[in-house]
């Protein structure tokens, strides 16, 4: 169960000042959260098998193909400026 020394303490873990009304409002939306939890184990689980998603979906790995890429100079060359190996861009601030 909820209470207004456990809205305390985790507002105190979360570095929060809380006013007396949002403890008070914090305290009811955590104690219906609770109880709504407390309704879900309540369900028979037994034979049902766990999901990762809603609907099935396979998993596909693409085929590892080694390519050519280009050198470090064909892809400077149109650079409009460099500074050796890099673009060089205008500093932002």
């Amino acid at each position: 169960m909820i209470d207004l020394k456990t809205i305390n303490h985790m507002a105190h873990l979360a570095k929060l000042e809380l006013t007396e009304e949002e403890k008070s409002k914090f305290l009811e939306q955590l104690s219906k959260v609770i109880d709504h939890f407390q309704e879900i184990s309540t369900i028979d689980t037994k034979g049902v098998e766990p999901l990762v998603t809603p609907t099935e979906s396979s998993y596909y790995l693409r085929p590892d193909i080694v390519v050519k890429s280009e050198t470090t100079e064909e892809l400077l060359k149109n650079a409009p400026d460099r500074a050796g190996q890099l673009f060089k861009v205008p500093p932002v601030v």
